[in-house]
């Protein structure tokens, strides 16, 4: 029977090469392409997924993966990665350091575990089901704080934004009115990390996809 142990070795052998990938495009002119009015996907978003996937399947031929780009590959198995090779593709492509890798594995709709890596800063938040989380082999935990008023919450703002602006906008200046403060980084594996490392205390963010999640959910939920 395979170890979450060995599991977690390959996610972050994945995560170490899928960052090298991105380090080698960062701060360089690429060509940037469109999936919608606001959503976009780079070369480095492509060539990272390939790496990832062609690790795992390397180790796991037999384990359905679901990743951003390129979609399901569905496989007979209980087992299932789901992938984000590039969680922060506009911040990437601006220049901005915050964007990350996150890889998950899931047994069914259970998580096993979550591995997210900023490849700027290096910064590697692991999780492994009932084993706590970790920063750089380090344990972290999340916020004890009990009032909103004490806390600094992050968000984000899904893709349809324009459609649902005085949704957003209530919910937005409510949490604002309320909080010690509103972050907006853009990349919400990270801001699921930042959460379970207790530097923000919450986190909210509508329409969000599976890969964008995977990873910090157990991340946070294991801290």
């Amino acid at each position: 029977m395979i170890s979450n142990d060995t599991y977690l070795k390959t996610a972050l052998k994945a995560s170490e090469k899928s960052s090298e990938i991105l380090k080698s495009y960062f701060g360089k002119k690429i060509d940037v392409e469109k999936k919608g009015p606001v959503d976009i996907v780079t070369c480095a978003d492509k060539e990272s997924e390939k790496k990832i996937i062609a690790i795992i399947s390397k180790n796991f031929s037999a384990h359905s993966i679901l990743a951003e780009e390129s979609g399901a590959r569905k496989k007979n198995s209980e087992y299932t990665w789901i992938i984000d090779p590039l969680d922060g593709t506009t911040n990437f492509a601006g220049g901005l350091p915050i964007f990350s890798v996150s890889i998950a594995l899931y047994k069914g709709e259970s998580p096993i575990l979550g591995v997210v890596q900023n490849p700027v800063t290096n910064q590697v938040y692991t999780a492994v089901h009932e084993k706590g989380a970790f920063l750089n082999n380090e344990k972290i935990c999340v916020s004890k704080k009990e009032k909103i008023e004490d806390c600094l919450i992050a968000t984000g703002f899904p893709y349809n934004f324009k459609k649902i602006k005085k949704e957003l906008n209530k919910r937005f200046f409510d949490v604002l009115d309320k909080s010690r403060g509103l972050r907006r980084l853009g990349s919400a594996a990270i801001d699921l990390c930042l959460v379970a490392a207790g530097i923000f205390d919450g986190f909210f963010e509508q329409n969000l996809k599976p890969w964008d999640t995977a990873a910090g959910i157990i991340i946070a939920n294991e801290a």
